[in-house]
């Protein structure tokens, strides 16, 4: 949707420190839940509208009409050179003229579901306030979490932003310097002179007559913290004596995955099975549902788990933008192949 002007981008500003105790902010219509439970909260999205029915796919269609590459002694000695090429101290000339007496190959199924979502959180945060314009209660209501329009980033592109939300600002005086803008140093509580490290305020050192250099026979040093000022200036509210407080929205678009092979005797880690290109049988957008009927039951099956994991752990805590399914199925080389039978994947 597009950007509502009156939100502000905060992606780019440096992160602030916690809010201060609840006690010191005042409450605002609809976001009275923030000072309860420790001043953040996820909130949750608003229900969908019903979903579509299920549909039914003749997969036996599918898997019929699919071009499952065969694996050829061609395909299988240039996969293995392949592989003898990518190790520096291998040598390809028994890959070369190797004799391959038996190919044998087995076709899997991949299932893979990708889940691309959309989370709102709101926290209070504050910066210093340099009389800059406060956008507070005073001149509307702060909208919803949900009803606060943002550019969306391209489908499955994960990414996190910032947005202070309208009319939530409240400007109060610092809570760590007490609006004073500076605070007594910690290093010579104020002072502004510390003891000398060298002579540990004794003015010489020990055993020795002559008086201390370092100090120049005073016993004292100027505090390198505050560089003898005795006091600092407030780190929280940078000088200014007073805090601009507003509700933060931050947004995090996700990429969840969920994956499957169906069953095989490949001794092959999954990193180079999920690596494997093949032949598409289908791909399903938008919002996907479980797969019905499918010839290997193991894929309906991974289908189903993969929704309902998903399902049930963003449905209530983020809202779904879009859902991409799909099967894959391609012809692999049988074990026996390289290292640990990890060897060329040939599809």
């Amino acid at each position: 949707g597009h950007r509502d002007s009156s939100v502000v981008d905060l992606s780019l500003e440096a992160e602030s420190p916690l809010a201060p105790p609840a006690e010191l902010l005042e409450r605002l219509p609809s976001y009275d839940w923030l000072l309860q439970g420790g001043g953040r909260q996820i909130f949750f999205p608003p229900l969908e509208a019903p979903r579509r029915p299920l549909e039914q796919r003749c997969w036996s269609s599918f898997v019929e009409h699919s071009r499952v590459p065969m694996v050829t002694e061609e395909v299988a000695r240039e996969a293995l050179l392949s592989f003898v090429s990518s190790k520096c101290c291998y040598g390809s000339a028994a890959a070369g003229d190797l004799v391959i007496q038996e190919l044998k190959q087995q076709t899997l199924c991949r299932y893979r579901l990708e889940t691309f979502t959309e989370s709102r959180i709101s926290e209070w945060t504050f910066q210093p306030f340099t009389n800059q314009s406060v956008d507070g209660p005073q001149r509307g209501t702060s909208p919803r979490l949900w009803d606060i329009k943002v550019q969306v980033p391209p489908m499955f592109q994960e990414d996190t932003r910032k947005f202070q939300v309208p009319h939530s600002s409240l400007v109060k005086e610092c809570h760590k310097c007490h609006g004073r803008g500076r605070y007594k140093c910690s290093g010579c509580h104020g002072a502004g002179m510390v003891r000398c490290p060298s002579c540990s305020g004794a003015k010489r050192k020990a055993k020795q007559s002559r008086r201390c250099q370092m100090c120049s026979g005073s016993g004292r040093r100027r505090c390198s913290t505050c560089s003898g000022r005795g006091n600092k200036t407030c780190a929280t509210c940078k000088g200014e004596k007073k805090l601009l407080h507003f509700i933060q929205l931050v947004i995090v678009w996700k990429n969840s995955l969920f994956e499957f092979v169906s069953e095989h005797r490949l001794n092959c880690p999954g990193e180079l099975l999920a690596k494997a290109k093949g032949e598409s049988l289908f791909k399903d957008e938008n919002t996907v549902y479980p797969i019905v009927d499918f010839p290997l039951p193991e894929i309906s099956l991974a289908s189903q788990r993969g929704i309902a994991e998903h399902s049930a752990a963003l449905a209530s805590r983020a809202r779904v933008l879009q859902q991409v399914s799909g099967v894959g199925t391609g012809g692999l080389l049988g074990p026996g192949w390289g290292s640990q039978g990890a060897g060329p994947l040939v599809t």
